[in-house]
């Protein structure tokens, strides 16, 4: 994947090969804190936080296309549980490997990417800028790979109670009583005829009452 800008080695996820030299089977290790970029992780979900510091351990290894780079990233993820929205928290480790080939240099010394027969296979591959290369695409390819995509707070969160919204972890003995509808339906009608008989009673003791009267 070939980058327009220049790369800057002041940036902490450039790193050098210089060092490491052209000499196929040569080695280098490294370790790096660096300081979580922002959006690091599954926007929405669950990430890195901006800031949080993640730990690097690289092996860099030249090979004859390039250097190959294998490594390790350790950070805290943090999100929320896709069951009872409780903060979630997690320690994550991202392992990553992948070919930097060497580019071909033009007649004045600039760095440009050797074309292959393929265009799209060219696009899909990382490439060496002046013996430097940028880990952050890769790391964050890493990362989406290693975050859980439904992270939950523990495997048998119950979730909330789907009438009230209750965390059903905190109450276990949590219901409601369920009424079924048709029940519900003959309780209406059962209470509808209760009223029309006392509705009733009520008129009949009403007449009695008037012929009492007149018989008297």
């Amino acid at each position: 994947m070939a980058s327009n800008a220049r790369l800057d080695h002041r940036n902490p996820f450039v790193f050098d090969t210089h060092e490491l030299g052209r000499r196929p089977g040569a080695l280098q290790r490294l370790s790096r804190t660096i300081d979580a970029p922002a959006d690091l992780g599954i926007q929405g979900v669950i990430g890195v936080p901006e800031g949080a510091p993640v730990e690097l351990e690289l092996r860099l290894e030249s090979v004859m296309e390039g250097v190959l780079v294998t490594g390790t990233a350790r950070a805290q993820a943090e999100g929320e549980c896709v069951r009872c929205l409780e903060p979630v928290g997690l320690e994550l480790e991202a392992d990553f490997q992948e070919l930097f080939s060497y580019p071909d240099a033009d007649d004045r010394g600039r760095v440009i990417a050797e074309p292959g027969d393929d265009a799209e296979d060219d696009e899909d591959r990382f490439f060496l800028e002046d013996g430097l290369f940028d880990l952050e695409p890769l790391l964050r390819d890493a990362v989406v790979l290693a975050l859980p995509m439904q992270p939950v707070c523990q495997e048998d969160c119950p979730g909330l109670c789907s009438e009230c919204g209750a965390r059903l972890a905190d109450d276990p003995d949590h219901h409601h009583d369920a009424v079924d509808i048709r029940w519900a339906a003959l309780q209406g009608l059962a209470g509808s005829l209760e009223d029309g008989e006392k509705d009733e009673m009520s008129g009949a003791d009403a007449e009695a009452g008037v012929d009492e009267k007149q018989e008297k």
